[in-house]
């Protein structure tokens, strides 16, 4: 790990200035930024222990950081689950690890999709974005010949800002590949022709 991470140096030197040029900004707290990184991986073989523990590890693999297990909160008995057995695992991230795991997000493993064209441009409302990952070893940690099954994860990433339109801009600010619309995509060609 970087001691000053790459996209951690462009927040502090381009987003944050484009980000009061743009929303006039008086005070520095008024600036959004991300707070933290949750990833979470639920395992729907939680009864088979090998599965729980491959995912514990590769998520570990992945963020760099030992991943807590999630409990059952209720008994299910068709899916024989009972309250308080391990389904799966998270870790939160914060600081240096965080600033280094969105580089890796945003500069390796999403572009290394096949058929990449960007990912979806939806916000939780309050400006924060979630994702599902359905193939994990787009991240270079994991090898495919390691992996005994598929496994996916789910990514949110917390920021302060206050609506989406904020989120977006801050999100899309630090490169996070959003998918363009339609409408977006012609009138930028329009312009470049022009």
């Amino acid at each position: 790990m970087s001691s000053q991470n790459i996209i951690k140096q462009h927040y502090e030197t381009k987003v944050v200035d484009a980000l009061k040029k743009s929303r006039g900004y008086k005070n520095q707290y008024q600036i959004p930024k991300i707070e933290k990184v949750v990833l979470n991986m639920g395992i729907s073989a939680a009864l088979d222990k090998a599965a729980l523990e491959e995912s514990f590890k590769n998520l570990g693999l992945v963020t760099g950081q030992q991943p807590i297990k999630t409990l059952a909160k209720k008994s299910i008995a068709n899916f024989k689950l009972r309250e308080g057995m391990p389904i799966g695992c998270k870790v939160t991230l914060r600081g240096e690890r965080m600033w280094d795991f969105l580089f890796r997000l945003i500069a390796v493993a999403l572009p290394s999709i096949r058929d990449f064209r960007g990912i979806p441009q939806k916000l939780d409302g309050q400006g924060n974005y979630s994702l599902g990952i359905t193939d994990i070893t787009i991240f270079p940690e994991i090898s495919v010949e390691s992996l005994k099954r598929q496994a996916g994860l789910e990514l949110t990433i917390v920021t302060s800002a206050q609506s989406d339109a904020e989120g977006y801009e801050l999100l899309d600010l630090m490169g996070m590949p959003f998918r363009k619309r339609e409408g977006q995509s012609e009138s930028a060609e329009e312009e470049s022709a022009a």
